[in-house]
């Protein structure tokens, strides 16, 4: 069965009283039990009922089965954003004297979770330069929790290999983990690559248009441990379950996920042709585009689509902002994938609260426009770029 096909008719857990075609929001805190046996049961996990929706709930059961039947994996676990379960997978595996071998370009958040916050507890970050294979291997030792990478980065758009990491990891039997929000889970399969634990910000393009924030945690099954600590631990102690609201607007995106993101990704592809011959653009910066360094890796993970993100460059910061100003039809906001078109400066806004040092360090750059390209007409996307980078160079 294709993945259009299960995304929209994967069945209910239980089968709803009504008929009900689309998953019912279960707005409900608790649920009542036939016997005290059954109660004992499900709060002790011998069965997987909902007994509280901090921890479990039916709405939200149906958006992770699901994600499991499109991605094959052992379990989901959904969560209240896109950091959520970023720091949910890292929970799983990390502790005081561990570190996290990861990568310098991360998304701003990323950075700070893993240098600011995690570090307070004892967990060392050691960023090395991802696509070499040597420095990886070397910055790994005994006491090394995972290696941690965005599958295309946020916003420096590179391609790391995915199977080359996986090997290191496994040679160390520690988790490859991986954030692949860029790329859908529905074009290609992070685990035939040897991830291990996916996350996925199911606030871009699964929510069908930004309509709820939600976080993904795809466990393949290699560390048992995964599965063990959010279910048992996590859900419990730490309390960032999606909600059921949200879980039912993102069973209905789930649904057109692949119908939108075969426009998106078409859109982004001929808008990143369109720009480059536009001489007020100094670069733009798309996987999908066949000069592109990372255009081979990424076509061998991910299939013909590069996603519907990428960067262009103008001369300076002041021309960033007064390109951003002039935009008519582009939103002026963050996040990516919505069905809109989206621009922001990243270097100061998402990483506004680094120094320059830092940013620099991270290759995020002052003359960069990050565009999260939407479903619109594409020949209106570039006429709006065109029409405000003119403006700005008059």
């Amino acid at each position: 069965m294709e993945k259009s096909t299960i995304a929209i008719d994967t069945k209910f857990p239980r089968q709803d009283a009504y008929g009900a075609i689309s998953m019912p929001v279960y707005h409900t805190a608790a649920y009542e039990f036939e016997t005290a046996k059954d109660m004992a049961d499900a709060f002790c996990g011998r069965v997987l009922a909902p007994d509280y929706s901090r921890v479990m709930n039916p709405t939200v059961m149906h958006l992770e089965e699901q994600v499991q039947a499109l991605t094959g994996a052992a379990n989901v676990f959904a969560f209240c954003s896109g950091m959520a379960a970023i720091s949910n997978a890292l929970l799983t595996v990390i502790e005081s004297g561990k570190n996290v071998v990861t990568s310098r370009h991360l998304f701003g958040n990323t950075v700070a979770l893993i240098n600011t916050t995690f570090a307070r507890f004892g967990v060392e970050s050691r960023q090395v330069d991802l696509l070499d294979l040597d420095a990886v291997r070397k910055a790994i030792d005994g006491n090394t929790a995972c290696i941690y990478l965005e599958i295309v980065t946020n916003p420096q758009m590179e391609v790391a290999d995915l199977a080359a990491l996986a090997e290191i990891a496994h040679e160390h039997n520690i988790p490859l983990i991986a954030d692949t929000t860029a790329i859908p889970f529905t074009q290609f399969s992070s685990h035939e690559f040897g991830v291990d634990i996916e996350v996925v910000s199911s606030t871009k393009y699964i929510s069908g248009g930004a309509t709820s924030l939600g976080g993904l945690v795809i466990d393949y099954g290699t560390f048992p441990v995964v599965n063990k600590r959010i279910r048992f631990e996590l859900l419990f102690n730490i309390g960032s379950y999606m909600s059921p609201h949200a879980a039912y607007m993102q069973s209905l995106g789930l649904e057109t996920l692949d119908a939108r993101y075969r426009v998106q990704s078409s859109n982004a592809l001929n808008l990143a042709k369109k720009l480059r011959e536009v001489k007020e653009i100094k670069n733009v910066n798309y996987v999908g585009l066949e000069d592109n360094p990372f255009h081979a890796i990424a076509q061998r993970q991910f299939g013909p689509t590069a996603g519907a993100m990428m960067t262009i460059e103008l001369a300076d910061q002041e021309a960033c902002f007064h390109f951003i100003d002039s935009l008519k039809l582009i939103r002026r906001a963050t996040n990516l994938f919505d069905n809109k078109t989206l621009a922001i400066h990243p270097y100061s806004t998402i990483f506004g609260n680094f120094s320059a040092e830092q940013k620099a360090d991270m290759d995020v750059h002052d003359t960069t426009i990050r565009i999260s390209v939407g479903l619109e007409d594409v020949n209106d996307i570039f006429e709006d770029i065109v029409q405000a980078v003119r403006n700005t160079s008059k």
